[in-house]
């Protein structure tokens, strides 16, 4: 486990990425060549999380929202029921962790539930710059565990067999 003051700055037009390297080929490739257009286009912001010096992870946020699909009416009832009833709504807004990668060398160590800490902690403060109540993911089956282990709950089982899950994390718990 890292235990360091870790820091995560918006990727800039003019830094230099091109030592980080995480070992998924998909990861890394946004990072390399599509992070600054996604930015660029207002789609999504990057996020470099550094060990002393050294890129040692990234993650991408853009806005979402969770919406009540009548397919998922157990779920979706699960969730509602964390809302006051004259708040509650066909939809909530959210913020989505579109790519989230530790580098090789910090693998393993932590890192990347920091990182779901650093996210949280944008979030889950009266000081956002507009509503936020959940964080969603879209995790790929081999994340599945991770994510769970940190509080994220699955948003529907119609999704069970796909490559990957929609997943949720009510930042109520942590207010």
């Amino acid at each position: 486990m890292i235990e360091l003051n870790l820091k995560a700055d918006i990727l800039q037009p003019n830094t230099d990425i091109s030592a980080f390297e995480s070992g998924d080929a998909e990861l890394d490739d946004f990072l390399f060549n599509d992070a600054k257009n996604y930015r660029n286009s207002l789609l999504a912001v990057t996020y470099l999380v550094r060990v002393e010096n050294e890129i040692a992870a990234y993650f991408c946020l853009s806005n979402d929202r969770l919406i009540k699909d009548s397919s998922g009416n157990s779920e979706w009832n699960k969730l509602n029921r964390s809302i006051a009833n004259d708040k509650r709504r066909k939809n909530y807004p959210a913020v989505k962790i579109g790519r989230l990668a530790v580098s090789k060398k910090y693998s393993s160590k932590g890192l990347g539930s920091s990182i779901l800490r650093i996210v949280r902690e944008m979030y889950a403060n009266h000081q956002q710059q507009a509503g936020c109540r959940f964080i969603t993911i879209d995790a790929y089956q081999n994340a599945l565990g991770f994510y769970q282990k940190n509080g994220f709950a699955f948003l529907t089982e119609k999704d069970c067999k796909e490559e990957t899950r929609a997943m949720y994390l009510d930042l109520m718990a942590f207010v």
